[in-house]
């Protein structure tokens, strides 16, 4: 691909910025004293700046969430690898962090037989209400969740690294997470009991095939191509019972008059991550089709500031004034990846305004963290998901496609 020297020049910038983000937030995180002295401790308000503490309730320190360890370990994991080569001792670091994690979540594992989304100080997992109730979580009818989801990619992407044995048993861990959400067997709302009447009432929502597309590109890494071939079945369910034809754009299920561009966003990237480390060259068609895709959400989503969690299908218009940070480096990663792939000059300008936007607005250098979560107004006290603040999970490990891209491109 002939690139300009604008073009060269912001490659150059993005692939350094990249790098030096993904350092400084990976050092921040080792450098903090693990939750139970295992768990990345990430509990910090991104306004204020401040620890948590026991008086902030679920958001403090007696409170582990399975979706940031699950997130973690496979951070922790994946930069350990990719420092290998350049920088012994940091790698070093990220392995016994990643080391001691992988213990305790695989033991969390043992002890219940699934991921949950909140576990108290014993290792208990707890149903935690978005009113702040707690009550115990009981699985009695063997659901899989967001947080089997996260377990499944974290154990799996240590165990490649750390116990080679065990690799098979976490790739069949996975394979039932994929088999659950197929039969109708996955509780998208943890935030309530786990029952079967649960799953019958929740809508179709694409989002636990969007996060277990995930897993394909991360098997691919691990030499494992062979197990990551549901990912096809996965794109090609989604975009028949999912994707508007008129607007473009994804309904969270189908029927429904709302569209999440974020997570169209990374269905994209997770998309073209997989596409782009198959042996077989991408269809083409597929390829102009996921443009297109990235290309409408972002259109719908992005107001010059950040990406709106949801809007209409029918308008376009935004339904929320919340932009949380992470659609930013989602859509950094799936721009770079389909810029790399097709050389699409309306893509890269999307790459441009989401690197611009995600670096003036929510990116604080000190400490190396996220605003969470602004409106037009500016930041506010909303964190998505979980109290915890990202464990260079949809930060970093964007970042890290998106810098290698860039390198692939500077090179030619």
């Amino acid at each position: 691909m002939d690139l300009t020297a604008h073009e060269r020049s912001f490659l150059t910038s993005a692939h350094q910025r990249y790098g030096d983000a993904n350092v400084a937030a990976l050092d921040w995180m080792l450098d903090r004293p693990p939750l139970q002295g295992v768990f990345p401790n990430t509990k910090l308000n991104p306004l204020t700046l401040q620890d948590y503490t026991s008086t902030d309730g679920v958001r403090g320190p007696h409170y582990v969430y399975g979706w940031i360890a699950g997130r973690a370990l496979e951070a922790l994991s994946t930069f350990a690898g990719e420092f290998d080569g350049t920088d012994p001792e940091r790698a070093a670091r990220l392995d016994r962090a990643g080391q001691r994690l992988y213990r305790e979540v695989a033991r969390l594992f043992e002890s219940h037989a699934h991921g949950c989304f909140c576990y108290d100080r014993n290792g208990q997992p707890l149903c935690v209400g978005t009113d702040g109730s707690i009550c115990a979580q009981l699985n009695r009818d063997d659901l899989f969740t967001y947080a089997d989801a996260f377990f499944a990619k974290g154990l799996l992407a240590a165990a490649a690294r750390h116990d080679r044995i065990q690799v098979p048993r976490f790739v069949r861990y996975l394979y039932d997470v994929v088999a659950a959400i197929d039969h109708g067997r996955f509780q998208i709302d943890e935030r309530v009991p786990l029952s079967r009447a649960e799953t019958v009432a929740q809508p179709d929502d694409y989002g636990p095939r969007m996060i277990l597309l995930g897993a394909a590109p991360l098997l691919q890494s691990l030499g494992l191509d062979a197990h990551a071939d549901f990912a096809g079945d996965v794109i090609r369910h989604v975009m028949h019972h999912h994707l508007d034809a008129r607007s473009g754009l994804l309904r969270l299920a189908p029927g429904v008059d709302v569209a999440n561009p974020g997570h169209q966003i990374e269905f994209v990237g997770f998309a073209m991550a997989w596409l782009s480390g198959r042996s077989q060259k991408p269809d083409p068609a597929l390829i102009d089709r996921l443009t297109t895709m990235l290309i409408r959400a972002f259109a719908a989503g992005f107001d010059g500031v950040g990406i709106a969690t949801q809007v209409s299908v029918s308008t376009g218009q935004p339904l929320t004034p919340l932009r949380p940070w992470w659609p930013l480096p989602e859509t950094i990663r799936a721009a770079a990846l389909i810029f790399r792939e097709t050389g699409n000059r309306k893509v890269l300008d999307i790459w441009q305004q989401a690197d611009r936007a995600f670096f003036a607005h929510y990116w604080r250098t000190s400490p190396p963290i996220a605003y969470q979560t602004l409106t037009e107004q500016g930041p506010v006290d909303a964190v998505p998901s979980t109290p915890d603040l990202d464990p260079c999970y949809h930060t970093g490990l964007s970042l890290l496609a998106a810098q290698k891209a860039a390198m692939v491109l500077l090179r030619g």
